[in-house]
């Protein structure tokens, strides 16, 4: 079907087609059906979606959202996102397109479902689909098979209506022409930094100005909450002697934890790569694999692998001549994977085609697998054992504590009784601990959450326990003008130096423009540049940006570009569209990347 679509493009018959399911999609309309039937949320000409599938399809996007958050939605997020509307929404799209498929005679078969299942890696063991991991993933997400299949079928039936449309496309020499103008032209600015830390000494400080902009930032002065502690240490290493790790006991870990000290068998391998996207027609596929057949054939008659890789491969591997260095099986993508670890020392391969294009790849050694042995891992075997089994040990003797204090009605007269040394601090604030244990997140993240008088209650940390209590709180307070000035003067002068650098860039563009140039000293010139650059000369990418919104007859900008506390004046010097930068490889890449924007643009329509 699709390549009869596309030797017929042009005929009267399947534009008629195509327009027929336009019209279709256009006058029957989508109507929600939520007050008549509780059972769809949406009837798309004539045919229902499921509350169901709705609720499963917002509950895949909800925890998408809270795996992006790190756990938690931040209140209000979903709703703002009209995350609802969006799910309804690409569920009528999905509707419309199946709706469509089945106008233009599309369909997906059950083999073809079942052939991309059993590629997903999610349902495989030892690179083989398993049925059993099949069911049990889709019962942990509370699928059956039949609705997990008939949505994979959907979603293929989808993109092959997108790519059945998309074949359609056709892109017009004047649009390239366009974004090769777009993307190729370049422009030599000559540039001036105005910085604002230039007119800080200027700036006159007015002792009623700065009383005035002074209570207007006092908040900013406003000192941190300081506490007074007394606490109770129980470090892990004191009761470390109380711990007896046997030799039985080791041999045991080690036996039931042997994988952990088992490096698999790794390969050192160099590749030479030509690049093959998606989007690349068959006549590019088979030059590709030409030129890979051609340099294999170089290969064995005995040039050297490296050299020819430094100056055929298109991968970020080039410059070190395809080094890939050693890694174990299951690193690289399967086809390459599986060539890899059936070759011989030594021995170079057949072209390999995989997602990324075709690869020549040359096996350099075998490290094969080994495991490390008990007497290797012994000590720090012994260490990890003692740390789990300390900790048991040392909660004891610190919910002893506890209980002693709570008995003795304070910290001070349970340190009293029972001789147990009480660690004592100054005033400090969260921003500025002491060193030590008190600089511990832990123990901070405890501390500050009390308030004067109050006993924590155990607090673990990387290194034991704690017990705090607090035996004084110095609440925050706005100082005096005088107590802060020289800091306050500070912050002045680098607010209004912005504020004089701004109006300094102004007038000397103002006069620029008057004299249809820019003059002066300090004009540093980028040399031609591409509206994508970075940045060029120290000028930032944000000068670069406004430079080529200019009309093309304007040369100088209406308003300084301010970034940061800098403000920037340029000239555009010269402009230029420079087609000798872009190459063949370049130039077929846009065209792709063209091509896929007139294709979704086709289909949107």
């Amino acid at each position: 079907m699709l390549n009869i679509l596309r030797k017929k493009a042009q005929s009267t018959l399947i534009q008629a087609m195509v327009l027929l399911i336009a019209v279709v999609f256009i006058f029957w309309g989508v109507g929600t059906n939520l007050n008549n039937n509780r059972n769809a949320v949406a009837t798309v000409n004539g045919e229902e979606i499921p509350v169901q599938d709705y609720q499963r399809a917002y509950d895949r996007a909800v925890e998408n959202y809270r795996q992006q958050f790190g756990g938690r939605i931040p209140p209000g997020l979903l709703e703002g996102l009209n995350l609802k509307g969006q799910v309804v929404g690409q569920l009528i799209q999905a509707e419309l397109f199946r709706q469509g498929a089945a106008e233009m005679g599309l369909a997906i078969s059950k083999e073809a479902t079942q052939r991309t299942i059993k590629k997903m890696e999610a349902f495989q063991e030892n690179g083989q689909f398993d049925l059993g991991r099949y069911k049990e993933v889709l019962s942990q997400n509370r699928l059956t098979p039949t609705s997990f299949e008939g949505g994979i079928r959907n979603d293929m039936l989808t993109s092959l209506v997108v790519e059945t449309i998309g074949s359609f496309a056709v892109l017009p020499e004047t649009e390239m022409q366009g974004w090769l103008d777009f993307s190729e032209r370049e422009i030599n600015l000559g540039v001036r930094a105005v910085k604002s830390s230039d007119f800080e000494d200027k700036v006159e400080v007015d002792d009623a100005e700065l009383a005035t902009w002074f209570e207007q930032h006092k908040a900013e002065y406003t000192s941190e909450p300081k506490v007074r502690l007394r606490y109770l240490e129980f470090d892990f290493d004191k009761d470390m002697d109380q711990v007896q790790v046997t030799d039985d006991a080791l041999r045991a870990r080690y036996a039931s934890e042997r994988a952990k000290y088992t490096i698999p068998e790794q390969r050192h391998a160099r590749h030479i790569l030509f690049k093959v996207t998606e989007q690349d027609d068959q006549q590019t596929v088979e030059e590709k694999k030409k030129l890979a057949e051609d340099v294999l054939a170089r290969i064995r008659k005995g040039e050297d692998f490296a050299e020819l890789a430094r100056q055929y491969s298109e991968g970020p591997t080039k410059d070190s001549g395809g080094d890939l260095g050693f890694f174990s099986q299951g690193r690289m993508v399967k086809p390459f994977d599986d060539v890899v670890f059936s070759m011989q020392t030594g021995t170079v391969s057949d072209p390999v085609r995989t997602s990324f294009g075709f690869h020549i790849i040359k096996l350099e050694e075998v490290r094969p697998a080994t495991t490390r042995s008990f007497d290797e891992v012994k000590d720090g075997l012994a260490r990890a054992m003692k740390k789990e089994e300390v900790k048991g040990i040392t909660f004891k003797r610190a919910s002893e504590a506890y209980e002693g204090i709570m008995r003795a009605g304070s910290i001070d007269k349970y340190s009293e009784q029972s001789g147990a040394a009480v660690a004592e601090t100054d005033f400090f604030s969260r921003s500025q601990p002491p060193s030590g244990t008190t600089a511990d997140p832990g123990f901070l993240q405890a501390t500050f959450g009390l308030g004067k008088g109050e006993l924590s209650s155990l607090v673990e940390l990387k290194k034991g326990y704690v017990i705090v209590f607090v035996s004084d709180v110095q609440e925050p307070v706005v100082p005096e003008l005088a107590d802060v000035r020289e800091r306050v003067v500070r912050d002045y002068r680098r607010e209004k130096a912005v504020d004089l650098a701004r109006a300094a860039a102004a007038e000397e563009l103002a006069q620029a423009r008057e004299q249809g140039r820019l003059g002066g000293e300090n004009i540093k010139e980028t040399g031609f540049v591409k509206r994508t650059a970075s940045q060029a000369a120290d000028v930032p990418a944000e000068v670069i940006t406004d430079a080529f919104s200019l009309a093309h007859t304007e040369h100088l900008p209406e308003q300084p570009v301010g970034v940061g506390n800098t403000f920037y004046l340029y000239e555009i010097r010269d402009r230029r569209l420079n087609l000798d930068s872009i190459g063949a490889e370049k130039k077929r890449q846009l065209k792709q990347q063209v091509l896929a924007s007139v294709k979704n643009r086709l289909v949107s329509d």
